[in-house]
């Protein structure tokens, strides 16, 4: 653009693929060579209803306050349409009609939660992650034990506050990540809640 010749969205497919190919055999899950880029945002919608909103928001971070973001898309998530059950449909979002656009944001940083019945373990994931704690939340409450799941929604900035607010009321964390062992993101959510004294 001319009017904004240094504003950058950069919009890519990555993660784990479908049917079995993605973690260590993947390069789509080297994320650290993004992450370790100061002032990067970056953006991983794990679900339809946020992935509009989350572009819409980065697209604004990039012509207002020239942020170079990063909007990754889980490829395994393209044409998933259920949540817990076939034909469920739960996986499903709603288009927003462009009246609303304006409206409808998710400011950086900020994490989503899903409580469940929420009292005994904090899930922290992003990305394909989301769909499948979700899933294993459901099997927990059946045995009793109440999850939350911390949906990151961004991986740069991380959504440190949140992340530390809802590992607390807690007191259990499961950090959930495709990515790798080494410079994955799961580093950076233990990071930071060490730094924040977490005790768990």
């Amino acid at each position: 653009s001319t009017l904004f010749p240094y504003t950058t969205l950069f919009r890519s497919a990555g993660l784990g693929y479908q049917q079995g190919f993605g973690g260590h055999f993947h390069n789509d899950n080297a994320v650290a060579s993004l992450r370790d880029i100061p002032g990067l945002v970056i953006a991983v919608p794990a679900r339809a209803e946020d992935a509009g909103p989350m572009l819409r928001t980065c697209l604004a971070a990039a012509l207002v306050d020239g942020s170079v973001c990063v909007f990754l898309e889980p490829i395994a998530l393209y044409h998933t349409k259920d949540l817990y059950d076939d034909g469920d449909g739960l996986w499903l979002g709603d288009y927003d009609p462009p009246a609303e656009w304006t409206t409808r944001h998710v400011p950086i940083g900020r994490a989503r939660v899903y409580p469940g019945s929420a009292d005994d373990v904090t899930i922290i994931t992003f990305g394909n992650g989301v769909r499948l704690s979700l899933r294993a939340a459901a099997r927990l409450a059946e045995e009793g034990i109440g999850c939350r799941v911390l949906d990151l929604r961004w991986i740069g900035p991380l959504p440190v506050a949140d992340i530390i607010r809802e590992s607390a009321a807690t007191g259990r964390v499961l950090v959930v990540d495709e990515t790798r062992r080494s410079g994955g993101v799961g580093e950076g959510v233990i990071a930071a809640l060490v730094d924040a004294g977490y005790v768990g």
